[in-house]
């Protein structure tokens, strides 16, 4: 689904990603670990033509996406989730929800809203209320279900657990196997590296903007190596 070789990148100064690789194949979920400053973010950003791509090359289904406009590669299918848990908070959160198809004009857009609310439940009990009287948690799911009404075949996750409650971390997670099971691809940049790894197909190491370790990650978890420098073991 999607493939990315030797990807150099940067915001303008010195280079953040200095020839990274990776993979995300139909119906996985993988995980990009690492330090801060390691660049994990810069990749999601990078497929997204939110950073400065100098290098290297972007391929969504076999059609290169580098350097293509933002909202070009919404249409092909890819939607990302950035850090922060954005939302419009004096919105209401059907309304934060039905923004996430401000590209469509078709009579599915209701049932997508159905989907969203059979996948997070709460949002439905709080769908009049104000977007930004929620708990942090809440705003995760308003902002994941948000993309979700894009209907994605790939997700891209940018610290979805941060300044979440270990609980609603292992909530959010499992709503993110759920959406994997109804057929898209997630790529997540996860700061939980333990959490990222128990639920994912596969995941990347970076560090320094280039590839340290790879593997399944169930495999990686239990890597003594791994275990030392990224998990505190």
């Amino acid at each position: 689904m999607l493939k990315i070789r030797n990807l150099v990148a940067n915001y303008g100064a010195g280079n953040i990603l200095h020839g990274v690789n990776l993979d995300v194949g139909n119906d996985q979920i993988i995980s990009l670990i690492g330090p801060n400053g390691a660049g994990k973010s810069t990749v999601l950003r990078s497929i997204f033509n939110l950073t400065n791509v100098v290098g290297g090359e972007i391929v969504f289904n076999g059609e290169s996406i580098k350097g293509l406009p933002t909202e070009v590669i919404v249409t092909k299918g890819i939607c990302y989730v950035p850090q922060g848990r954005s939302v419009f908070g004096t919105m209401t959160v059907e309304e934060n929800l039905i923004m996430g198809a401000y590209i469509r004009h078709d009579a599915e857009i209701k049932r997508d809203l159905n989907y969203v609310y059979s996948k997070f439940p709460r949002l439905f009990e709080r769908r009049t209320q104000r977007a930004k009287t929620l708990s942090g948690g809440e705003q995760q799911m308003v902002a994941i279900g948000r993309a979700l009404m894009l209907k994605p075949k790939l997700l891209l996750l940018d610290e979805p657990s941060i300044g979440l409650a270990p609980k609603i971390i292992e909530e959010v997670f499992e709503k993110v196997m759920e959406i994997k099971a109804d057929g898209a691809s997630i790529l997540m940049v996860e700061q939980n590296a333990a959490f990222a790894l128990e639920i994912s197909d596969y995941a990347y190491v970076l560090e320094q903007g280039e590839n340290k370790y790879e593997g399944e990650g169930k495999k990686l978890l239990k890597d003594e190596k791994v275990g030392h420098l990224y998990l505190g073991k």
